[in-house]
């Protein structure tokens, strides 16, 4: 059995017993962490997979230490400018314990739900009903839309149509006084 965990911003495939190195967790050593980000579980064959996530999903884990990564170089040169940066940086990590992977979610939770469903049908019916009257009102709204009548285009060209028809003056110059 296993899952795809997201933590802390990374995806994981995760097994039990297995350990894994996460970014920093805020959790002391020994504490139990639980993941809830499960995007995928396989049991035996059986694939359940998330929208994006799984509901009632939980990957339990307990923190083991905190540590820090190996140091990477970064090295900024332009050569024949004289520009030259040299640093260092270790990322701080969390190293993990896979205690559990459980999908909280029964079928007898899923049941009552359907069972819930089929003893109040009438609020369904209602339910349906009140889409059916918005869409009427919607689609009458868009009739009323379609009827002619001034639009925006029209009112363009009426207005061009007017400025055609008035009279055109011409803008002279004042004469020079001599």
């Amino acid at each position: 059995m296993y899952a795809i965990v997201e933590i802390a911003g990374q995806q994981f495939k995760v097994e039990e017993g297995k350990k894994i190195f996460v970014h920093r967790l805020k959790a002391e050593n020994g504490k139990k962490v639980e993941f809830d980000q499960v995007l995928l579980i396989e049991d035996n064959g059986k694939v359940t997979v998330g929208e994006p996530v799984i509901k009632d999903a939980v990957v339990e884990a307990k923190v083991l230490e905190h540590l820090k990564g190996d140091k990477v170089i970064v090295f900024k040169k332009k050569r024949r400018k004289g520009y030259r940066v040299k640093n260092g940086h270790r990322q701080y990590f969390t190293q993990v314990e896979i205690v559990s992977i459980k999908e909280k979610a029964s079928r007898k939770t899923a049941s009552k739900k359907t069972e819930e469903i089929q003893e109040k049908p009438h609020e369904a019916a209602a339910a349906e009903d009140s889409t059916v009257k918005g869409a009427a009102e919607a689609a009458a709204f868009a009739e009323e839309v379609k009827k002619p009548g001034r639009t925006r285009k029209a009112e363009t060209t009426s207005e061009k149509q007017e400025a055609e028809a008035a009279p055109k003056t011409r803008r002279t110059r004042p004469k020079k006084e001599e």
